[in-house]
């Protein structure tokens, strides 16, 4: 297993990019993580110290089943509480120490696992020059790792925060952390944020 920066350091090339640290995954919500409670310090700090170099995902329920398709109707039809047209609003904004960053942050939302496939975030990121993402958030084998293989496929250098990625399973969270410091150790670099700060010259 691989872990630690190996590729050197980082300047204004990286973003901090912070997938889903919302209400909507917070203790009052079904979809709760709650290692996010231990995490959420750690990319809070990233981001307050690099704000106008972060951008936060945000997953946003459709607003009715009839808007979903395919095994995403299934998937609602099992959480039809989560839908917008019943949804408290409140629940989909950043947790409250990652809001107050925003401006200068970044948001970035999409109703989907990827924030890739409609090219919108590819696009802001090569226009302003970004070839390096530093992520961190949740959860670790969902929306994390569809950013995380999209990012590779995209051939950006992509460093996973271990101390501020996390899961709602336990068994999850390890085998996607084994995945990138194993098999993707050539594409994926996984650091703490101290060394990562370390190494973040802007």
């Amino acid at each position: 297993m691989t872990e630690g920066l190996r590729h050197g350091a980082m300047g204004e090339e990286a973003v901090h990019l912070c997938v889903d640290i919302q209400e909507l995954f917070g203790p009052a919500s079904p979809w709760a993580v709650p290692w996010m409670e231990e995490t959420l310090p750690v990319a809070a700090e990233l981001a307050a110290a690099h704000a106008e170099r972060t951008i936060f995902t945000r997953f946003i329920p459709p607003r009715t089943l009839d808007e979903t398709v395919g095994t995403w109707r299934r998937y609602y039809e099992h959480w039809p509480q989560m839908l917008r047209e019943t949804l408290d609003p409140a629940m989909l904004e950043l947790r409250a120490p990652l809001r107050a960053l925003v401006p200068p942050a970044r948001q970035f939302d999409r109703m989907i696992y990827s924030p890739w496939v409609d090219g919108r975030l590819h696009q802001m990121l090569q226009q302003g020059g970004i070839s390096t993402l530093i992520v961190t958030g949740g959860e670790t084998d969902v929306c994390v790792m569809s950013t995380v293989f999209g990012a590779v496929d995209r051939g950006y250098r992509v460093v996973v925060v271990s101390d501020g990625v996390s899961s709602s399973a336990d068994s999850g969270h390890d085998a996607a952390m084994t995945l990138y410091r194993g098999r993707l150790s050539h594409q994926i670099e996984v650091a703490s944020r101290a060394e990562i700060e370390e190494a973040w010259r802007v």
